[in-house]
């Protein structure tokens, strides 16, 4: 059976990303790895084994074309709403908080926010199936 064990994102500013992922998740440097060409950095944190590559291309000045295809990483926390609170005082500028329902019954409960190259994060109550 197949386990995820990590998102690679290609970023501009390596110190930029690094802080933002820091800030809003928790995430720290697990491994940093350096080439002639590019940089590797794994972001981890105790909650989950689960990682987030970032790969910094040397010499690169402009920003990456996100394109149409691309849609969203999510994490769970346990409160949303404290979690929105932290967001918007460290900066970070999430957008509102949603409420989905289906049938009647909450679904999910979240909110989205964007890195400094514009990946966009879903942050989600764990509830149901969002644990």
């Amino acid at each position: 059976m197949a386990k995820a064990i990590h998102t690679m994102i290609r970023v501009l500013d390596e110190a930029r990303s690094i802080s933002f992922y820091d800030k809003a998740f928790g995430l720290k440097i697990a491994e940093r790895l350096d080439f002639p060409d590019f940089t590797l950095v794994y972001l981890s944190n105790a909650e989950t084994p689960f990682e987030v590559e970032l790969t910094v291309n040397k010499g690169r000045a402009t920003p990456y074309e996100l394109g149409d295809g691309y849609g969203h990483v999510a994490v769970s926390v346990d409160d949303l709403d404290a979690e929105h609170a932290r967001f918007e005082g460290a900066g970070l500028e999430p957008r509102n908080i949603v409420e989905f329902n289906r049938d009647g019954k909450l679904f999910a409960r979240f909110f989205f926010v964007e890195d400094p190259d514009g990946y966009k994060i879903e942050v989600l109550q764990r509830h149901g199936r969002f644990k």
